[in-house]
C-alpha cells in the first residue's frame, strides 16, 4: 500500500473510521483516474499525518463496504469525522480539496 496510507477491509474498516478525521478513497487496479489518486492522497497523507488518517478499499475485494455506502463510481473520497460521513468526493480528486475538507471537518 502507499507510503502513509493504510489498507481498510471489512475487518479494520469501522474501527478505523469511528474516532479522529479519516479519508477513504474507494478504487480498483483496473481503474486509470484510481492509479492517478495514489500519490495525490501519498500528498495528502504527508500533509495531514497525525492529524487525520488515510484508507484505501478495493472495491472489488470488499464489495460489501462499498455497497454499504453506495458506491457506484470510482475514485470515489469519502471523509469521516468519528465515524459520520461528512463529504464525498467522486472522480480524481486534488490534494489541497482534500486537506481543505480535513480541516473543515477537524473543527
Amino acid at each position: 500500500m502507499a507510503a502513509g496510507v493504510l489498507d481498510l477491509t471489512t475487518n479494520n474498516f469501522d474501527t478505523t473510521i469511528a474516532k479522529g478525521v479519516t479519508v477513504v478513497d474507494f478504487w480498483a487496479p483496473w481503474c486509470g483516474p484510481c492509479r492517478m489518486q495514489t500519490p495525490i492522497l501519498e500528498q495528502v497523507a504527508a500533509r495531514v499525518s497525525g492529524k487525520a488518517t488515510i484508507g484505501k478499499v478495493n472495491v472489488d475485494d470488499e464489495r460489501t463496504v462499498a455497497a454499504k455506502y453506495g458506491i457506484r463510481s470510482i475514485p470515489a473520497l469519502l471523509v469521516f469525522k468519528d465515524g459520520q460521513l461528512k463529504q464525498q468526493f467522486v472522480g480524481l480528486t486534488r490534494a489541497d480539496q482534500l486537506v481543505e475538507s480535513i480541516e473543515a471537518a477537524l473543527k
